[in-house]
């Protein structure tokens, strides 16, 4: 796999069936510590929600991921939040939605169809964005080829992830797996630049 999809902005949708109302939030996320975040802001905005239901996956594998009933029956709101996710395969994604209570019962269907409606309605709203995946590298260098090793970082796309430039150099690059061999093979090309695997 050499690109993945995922999205850079938030939104909210609404949705309502019976008087229930479904807000539906959608946030770009990259660890479990920015989806407890975005979750803990949704709970201070809505408190008095009768449930906040969630599911993510993260990382451009999508291997890590978690769907949450909070409280409505099992697999009625967390799943369908996720197939909805899976269904535009995006990754490094978190849809929270919250619902109101109407005072009608929807039974489990209808609990399905109202969290894939919201979360279908919310990720409609934000452009999905093809990134590349990347495998990542450290740069240990002499100030004098920093020009040399941005001209390489620059024109293969490369992401700089960290860096200290100073007297003596240290950067955190992710070159995109499509084009690693030839971006390395022209790292390799500059006099006395260290590459290490991360």
């Amino acid at each position: 796999m050499e690109v993945y999809y995922t999205i850079e902005k938030t939104a909210v949708a609404e949705f309502k069936d019976k008087g229930s109302k479904f807000l539906a939030y959608a946030y770009p996320v990259k660890t479990t510590d920015q989806v407890k975040e975005c979750l803990q802001e949704v709970k201070k905005e809505h408190p008095k929600a009768t449930h906040h239901c969630y599911a993510y996956r993260l990382g451009t594998d999508g291997l890590q991921f978690r769907a949450v009933d909070d409280g409505e029956p099992s697999g009625s709101a967390g799943k369908p939040i996720l197939g909805q996710i899976d269904s535009k395969q995006l990754t490094d994604v978190m849809v929270v939605v919250v619902r109101y209570f109407g005072g009608t019962l929807l039974g489990v269907p209808g609990l399905i169809n109202a969290y894939k409606m919201s979360c279908a309605m919310v990720l409609q709203l934000i452009p999905a964005v093809q990134k590349n995946v990347e495998a990542k590298y450290r740069l240990v260098f002499d100030y004098t080829i920093l020009n040399d090793v941005m001209m390489v970082v620059k024109q293969n796309n490369c992401t700089v992830l960290k860096q200290d430039i100073q007297l003596f150099c240290e950067m955190e690059i992710g070159i995109p797996k499509s084009s690693r061999d030839l971006t390395l093979l022209r790292l390799k090309d500059i006099y006395n630049l260290e590459i290490k695997n991360l």
